[in-house]
């Protein structure tokens, strides 16, 4: 079925008209300057208004399409995380070599001061507004989770993780220790700090004999 979006749709609907076209351009540079303006000013710095001027649109186009600076920010940092998530996890057969290499490239993403801005920003704006928290969970962290989710169930099918295994606890068991020291700030994201935990968490997922 054709996907038809109205004119005064949100951008990033299916078109090819003018305005639709536009309309891309357009969300292209809001969500630009918003990624941009968190990192210069940081989070309660970010306004509407600066936003639309960095982008070069008028405030009533953002407010058109988004209720809030969080929401803009939310969608921005979410259109580039969905690139990611959309790749997957390789699985070349060794399931520690491949969890390795993709949160070792995490680490190093988290560690990009353009990457920390928009996600520390959304993360402490959630822990005082549960509905954006929600949001937040269910537009980055979950998807994200699944990816591992299913990389995981692959293994377990291939008899490297004991039958038994609950995917989503394991996900998490890699995950949230992974987020816990980067939010928090209690140590280093390092390559060695990524290598000891999935050592740890695979030792204790493998089938028993």
């Amino acid at each position: 079925m054709a996907n038809k979006a109205a004119p005064d749709a949100p951008p990033g609907s299916a078109g090819g008209t003018p305005t639709r076209r536009y309309s891309e351009r357009s969300r292209q540079a809001i969500f630009e300057a918003a990624l941009a303006l968190v990192g210069e000013v940081g989070y309660e710095k970010l306004t509407i208004e600066g936003i639309a001027a960095r982008a070069g649109v008028g405030k009533q186009t953002i407010y058109r399409w988004w209720p809030s600076k969080a929401a803009v920010l939310l969608d921005a940092f979410g259109s580039v995380v969905d690139a990611y998530d959309q790749e997957g996890l390789p699985d070349t057969g060794d399931l520690a070599a491949d969890l390795k290499f993709v949160l070792r490239a995490t680490a190093d993403e988290f560690n990009d001061a353009a990457w920390q801005a928009p996600y520390r920003a959304l993360a402490a704006a959630g822990a005082n507004d549960e509905e954006l928290s929600r949001t937040f969970v269910g537009r980055l962290m979950e998807p994200g989770t699944r990816v591992y989710i299913d990389r995981l169930r692959a293994a377990r099918d291939a008899g490297q993780l004991d039958p038994d295994t609950d995917l989503r606890i394991a996900a998490e068991m890699l995950l949230s220790p992974f987020s816990q020291r980067w939010l928090m700030r209690t140590g280093e994201l390092t390559h060695e700090f990524v290598d000891t935990l999935v050592d740890q968490v695979l030792r204790g997922l493998r089938p028993r004999t």
